[in-house]
């Protein structure tokens, strides 16, 4: 495969690719491929498979659900090609659906891991306090017919700082983790006109952790919950119950992967 005006006869080396993507998950079972589903991963790995003529692996820095979007995800795959990172741009986003887009393509050192390499992630919940949501905003946040709190959110939120056993806030899809421990750095929670963001930012996070978390602000928002009680569910360790519920996946967004600035890791977001 030739760059244009690209006569080389030499074999290509083996490069590592580091992709920022975006995309539009309401038509998606979500991020990983799954049988009989159509996923993000599986759209991605079929556009290099036609740009390259060869089946490729595509790494992800996580996975999202079913309707959850994503402004920030990063992606690696390995491939031997002369196209250079700006034409595998463009040759990626003219093969993929409009709602997927490749933001930035790099080459990475070859130890990068979009996901092992990762040192935090951020999520965005978007949550409309309108009577009506525009049609345009419908299948990007969720909607709650409630006048909330913020304070009481705020003081709520600033209990999820830290390190602790999230147990409470993460739902069993059937997959083996070896520990629910896990680290929030920052958690924000702002409001423009009735639009209301939770932003969360941790080394790693849990199956429908961040929805499980803001399912339960919600609840402390409208009054059904007190702050303290999130440091409560923190202590207890048991199993998420109805008590904790889970947001919407409409609402949240894979915002942004931060990475380490040395040769290794590739830093460029």
């Amino acid at each position: 495969m030739l760059t244009i005006g690209d006569s080389s006869n030499t074999i290509p080396a083996l490069r590592r690719f580091k992709l920022v993507i975006a995309y539009d998950g309401t038509n998606y079972a979500g991020w990983q491929v799954q049988p009989h589903c159509q996923s993000v991963q599986q759209e991605i790995e079929q556009a290099v498979t036609r740009i390259a003529g060869c089946a490729i692996k595509l790494h992800g820095s996580g996975r999202t659900d079913a309707g959850v979007h994503a402004r920030g995800q990063v992606a690696h795959l390995d491939l031997v090609t002369r196209l250079s990172t700006r034409s595998l741009y463009f040759a990626l986003n003219a093969h993929l659906p409009e709602d997927i887009r490749v933001l930035q393509v790099t080459v990475a050192h070859p130890e990068f891991h979009a996901r092992r390499s990762a040192l935090s992630k951020e999520y965005r919940y978007f949550v409309s306090a309108a009577p009506v949501v525009l049609p345009d905003k419908r299948l990007y946040c969720s909607q709650v017919r409630h006048d909330l709190d913020l304070k009481a959110m705020r003081a709520a939120a600033a209990y999820f700082v830290g390190t602790h056993d999230f147990t409470s806030f993460a739902a069993n899809a059937k997959r083996e983790v070896e520990t629910h421990v896990r680290t929030i750095t920052r958690f924000t929670i702002s409001k423009r006109g009735t639009e209301v963001t939770f932003s969360v930012r941790g080394s790693g996070f849990l199956y429908k952790q961040v929805r499980s978390m803001v399912g339960f602000l919600i609840r402390v928002g409208k009054g059904d919950e007190q702050p303290e009680a999130v440091h409560e569910l923190l202590h207890e360790h048991l199993p998420r119950t109805s008590r904790v519920p889970s947001a919407p996946g409409r609402g949240l967004f894979l915002w942004q992967v931060w990475y380490g600035r040395s040769r290794k890791n590739n830093e460029n977001r």
